[in-house]
């Protein structure tokens, strides 16, 4: 006799397709802007710039997006991140090859801002709806977010290796276009196949019930910030740039071969951290464990997280030189990161739909997911500064100095 499937799964499968379609464009969109800038001539510190007000307004939307949905219905929230994402892709073709370094860093900006609303209007509405479609017992609820988070880093991480291998293959504008179609087509698919089982909007929802009165919460959307801070400080610009470095003869099939080598490391390490995020229930054997065990559980693997930037650090600063030996020992290590990068990112995102209510998931959920997004801000600004002033070594520290007060905040989660 075979299993009944619960009430919502469909509602759940539709979330978790529009999502996927997203976040492939969204990874997509990462590498071609970093590595086509880069091959323009822009300094590290003039990359980051370029992904800042992304960050920035994903904290705004997401400590807006709870009320908005709240006040809209969910389903409203996720079609406004579809729609916005294709016109940021359109916006992007625009850029004119004659305007200064200056101009194009400013319009590039406003764009991903409008990127950053997107991306997290959809994360929002597709982490919430868990909370909502889950069934209750049985660690049920842990199951469902990890395999929706999981499956969205590895479809996130295809997207790296989309957008590197589009730039080398027919170039900047015509990928931008190719994803608009495709992201176009899911759109219309998901809208037309969406079942019932999302909430619709509450119009006495009121905007200063965005703000967190739970001291969990807030802790733990303190650690999430540095927990994302440590990641982006090394991921976002620090190690493609090295590697580029490394591997990049300055030829024209030199630096294809390098779009697609950092595009492949890329890649696979967003899949190795989705795939770690989806196993994360059975890695912690979550079905045996209560809350509260959970909880510690927080606070051991961050601990250990800090411990492997630190030992990069080290390793990148006694040889001074890149060598093949320090090539490998790096990709190891940031591949060691991203497992227990992940399963501390997984435990996070069931901790905070266990510690909120089904009355106020949208909210705290957006409210924590400001506190990611302030995390990534706060590592894409160290990432492109700290590689600047001191190259691989700086900000390998820095990443680990960020996951150490990760651990600090989650010390205190009760």
């Amino acid at each position: 006799m075979t299993k009944s499937r619960p009430a919502g799964f469909g509602a759940y499968i539709a979330v978790t397709a529009a999502y996927w379609a997203f976040m492939l464009t969204d990874g997509a969109l990462r590498m071609l802007v970093l590595l086509h800038f880069h091959t323009l001539g822009f300094s590290p510190v003039q990359l980051a710039y370029l992904f800042l007000l992304y960050e920035f307004m994903g904290m705004v939307t997401n400590l807006c997006a709870g009320w908005i949905a709240k006040r809209f219905g969910l389903t409203s929230t996720l079609y406004a991140g579809l729609i916005l994402q294709i016109g940021a892709l359109w916006a992007l073709t625009q850029l004119d090859p004659a305007w200064s370094v200056g101009a194009s860093v400013i319009f590039v900006m406003a764009v991903q801002g409008v990127s950053g609303v997107a991306k997290d209007l959809a994360k929002m509405s597709s982490k919430s709806a868990v909370k909502l479609l889950a069934p209750s017992g049985d660690g049920a609820l842990f199951r469902w977010v990890a395999v929706l988070t999981g499956s969205k880093n590895a479809v996130k991480g295809l997207g790296f290796l989309l957008g590197a291998a589009l730039l080398g293959l027919i170039g900047f504008e015509a990928s931008l276009w190719a994803m608009m179609a495709a992201l176009g087509v899911i759109l219309v698919a998901v809208a037309v196949a969406m079942p019932p089982g999302l909430p619709r909007g509450a119009k006495g929802a009121k905007f200063r019930d965005i703000f967190s009165t739970a001291s969990s919460v807030n802790r733990l959307s303190a650690a999430r910030l540095f927990l994302f801070g440590a990641r982006d400080t090394w991921f976002v610009v620090g190690v493609p740039i090295y590697f580029y470095a490394v591997l990049s003869d300055g030829t024209a099939e030199g630096n294809r071969e390098a779009f697609f080598v950092i595009g492949v490391f890329m890649a696979l390490w967003i899949i190795l951290y989705g795939a770690v995020q989806a196993a994360a229930p059975r890695i912690l054997k979550a079905k045996e464990r209560g809350l509260a065990s959970m909880t510690g559980a927080a606070r051991v693997w961050v601990g250990a997280l800090a411990l492997i930037p630190a030992i990069l650090a080290l390793a990148v600063w006694a040889a001074g030189v890149p060598a093949d030996w320090l090539t490998a020992f790096l990709i190891g290590g940031l591949l060691s990161f991203g497992v227990v990068f992940a399963v501390n990112s997984s435990l996070h995102s069931y901790l905070i739909l266990a510690f909120t209510t089904a009355e106020r998931v949208t909210m705290d959920v957006g409210f924590y997911y400001m506190s990611n997004a302030a995390g990534r801000l706060l590592g894409t600004l160290l990432s492109g500064v700290s590689y600047q002033i001191g190259g691989l070594p700086l900000c390998l520290a820095a990443a680990a100095a960020m996951a150490a007060a990760s651990w600090l905040c989650a010390r205190r989660l009760a």
